[in-house]
């Protein structure tokens, strides 16, 4: 009989993906300084290492659980001194059983029931069978959390488990749970979706969506994917969200199947939250076998925008729930994006730049709240909201020219700089940023859209339907959607086609009623038209959306953005 204690690293493979060196080197370190000698102070031996772990027995529970309490302290308190990306902490898993004892090894059911237990223990904390409680019971100073019985691998009876209640090991006091020093925000690893039906002829395509997944997530801001090589490992094997979760160190996991019907073939896809196992979105694609290729693109980058979004809105609900009075800069400016990333509304925007402005008295340097503030003073301009259109393209520029600063090739930001210029009314180089960003990160809807909406400022509004139809085929559900409509019928009716702009300003105000620029493109098209009734009533509904425009404090300066937007740069007027 032996109290067995079995380790490992939590997200390991996520550490040496990262820096190899770097991790082997500190783990070693926290080996030799901080593990081993307090297994030896508590009369345990280290049996085995296991590469990102070890396997050790002492001759009591009690004796075990002190020495895991005690050298899972230790390491917590030099993680938290370490950047999130890079921190070390252990799952333990402590178990009391017969083993068989060889030289440099044990073996038996003791031993596999601990392996078990360590797999379901919160990184830094430490998990025990119900023999193993039982022993320690009452004689140290910690409490136990009942997690009641488990269904553990290969062992065939259920086993009842506790945690120890200490289990975070003063990590919360520090501002982040021990789950989180495991797993970054927005990280996640794309499975390789499964080949229903089997066909081998539909293989490559199938692994092909999940590798260009994965490269269409990674140009993500702040987010960490999970490598390809590491993803394939779990191919056509039946696996636990959770258990990869932990195992990887991410805390979102996408899996997926195809499945293929005469000549056509459909794609599903979610999203699940691996601490919880909970369902957060899923997709479902019906497509004619046509060119399969074009068709694997298609779904990768739409499937890339949809979870760049509902990823950014997850990680606000989860800092909203887990960290209401201690969000860093990193939660806020999430949140932020979380609401710019709905359909627009003045007030949203108003809350998002609250979000970004505490964002940045935390830390300002933050990219991601600096391309925030930005895009609400650019847009502010851009809708006709300003009352002081000046001071807020002077806080967009600077914020976005530091951002840029930080982050020379981050794709939204050169989106959003892009923006300033439009509104600023330098469009040609506004446009040439578009592209530019469109160059960094292929599925940039919003790149496309724009590009398309400055080429009708400069009076090429022939080619604008291609870059906004691009957009569209991009992110067919996008909270921006009435808005690419619009810039369709917009782009129209500078070209005269008025039965389009009609259609599609239409379009536009029945997705969202409340933008009243849209009700004054419709106005005009429905004037040039001769529909003079439809044209009273659209401008309106534009003034009812926004009285101030006319005759309110800001209309002079709304005017002047008017003639800008109505009479572009090289157009034939």
């Amino acid at each position: 009989m032996a109290a067995i204690m079995v380790a490992d690293v939590a997200g390991y493979s996520r550490l040496m993906h990262n820096d190899e060196e770097a991790t082997h080197a500190r783990l070693t370190a926290l080996l030799t300084d901080v593990v081993e000698p307090t297994i030896r102070q508590h009369g345990g031996r280290i049996v085995k290492h296991t590469g990102d772990g070890f396997l050790a027995e002492f001759p009591s529970a009690v004796e075990a659980v002190r020495a895991a309490e005690h050298f899972q302290s230790g390491v917590g308190d030099l993680a938290a001194r370490e950047e999130e990306e890079k921190r070390i902490v252990f799952r333990v898993g402590i178990n009391i059983g017969d083993v068989i004892v060889e030289a440099n090894d044990i073996f038996g059911d003791g031993v596999n029931i601990a392996a078990r237990l360590e797999a379901i223990a919160e990184p830094g904390g430490v998990c025990l069978s119900a023999s193993a409680h039982d022993q320690v019971s009452g004689k140290i100073d910690v409490e136990f959390i009942d997690l009641g019985e488990h269904s553990l691998k290969n062992i065939a009876r259920r086993v009842r488990a506790y945690a120890v209640k200490r289990n975070r090991l003063d990590l919360v006091a520090q501002g982040s749970t021990s789950r989180e020093l495991a797993a970054p925000r927005l990280s996640i690893v794309v499975l390789p979706f499964a080949n229903f039906g089997g066909n081998p002829d539909q293989e490559y395509f199938v692994d092909g969506i999940t590798e260009s997944l994965t490269t269409d997530l990674s140009r993500i801001p702040s987010a960490f994917v999970i490598a390809r090589n590491t993803a394939f490992t779990f191919k056509n094997k039946p696996v636990d969200a959770r258990v990869v979760g932990r195992e990887l160190g991410v805390r979102y996991v996408m899996e997926g199947s195809v499945q293929s019907s005469g000549d056509r073939i459909r794609v599903n896809a979610q999203l699940i939250d691996a601490t919880t196992g909970a369902h957060l979105w899923a997709e479902r694609f019906d497509k004619p076998r046509a060119d399969i290729f074009e068709m694997q693109d298609e779904i990768t980058t739409r499937l890339a925008r949809i979870v760049g979004v509902e990823l950014v809105a997850a990680e606000s609900r989860r800092a909203e729930r887990e960290r209401p009075g201690s969000m860093d800069a990193i939660d806020l400016a999430m949140r932020g994006w979380a609401i710019l990333n709905q359909p627009l509304s003045l007030r949203g925007h108003r809350a998002a730049c609250e979000l970004f402005e505490d964002a940045l008295r935390r830390d300002d340097r933050n990219v991601e709240a600096l391309i925030g503030i930005a895009t609400y003073h650019s847009d502010e301009v851009r809708t006709f909201a300003s009352t002081n259109r000046d001071e807020q393209l002077r806080i967009a520029g600077t914020a976005i020219t530091k951002a840029l600063d930080l982050a020379p090739r981050n794709a939204a930001a050169h989106l959003v700089y892009g923006n300033v210029l439009h509104v600023s009314g330098a469009t040609e180089r506004s446009l040439r940023e578009f592209e530019f960003a469109i160059t960094l990160d292929r599925n940039l809807a919003w790149a496309h859209a724009n590009a398309g909406f400055a080429k009708v400022l400069l009076g090429r509004a022939e080619g604008a339907e291609a870059d906004l139809m691009n957009a569209i085929r991009l992110s067919p559900r996008d909270p921006g959607l009435d808005r690419w409509h619009a810039l369709l019928g917009i782009a129209d009716l500078f070209l005269g086609r008025l039965e389009s702009a009609l259609d599609r300003l239409r379009k536009s105000i029945e997705m969202n009623p409340n933008v009243a620029l849209v009700h004054f493109f419709l106005a005009a098209a429905s004037s040039l038209s001769g529909f003079m009734d439809e044209a009273s009533a659209a401008r309106e509904a534009g003034l009812r959306a926004r009285p101030e425009l006319y005759g309110g404090p800001i209309s002079q300066r709304a005017a002047q953005s008017e003639r800008y937007i109505f009479e572009p740069e090289g157009a034939d007027l």
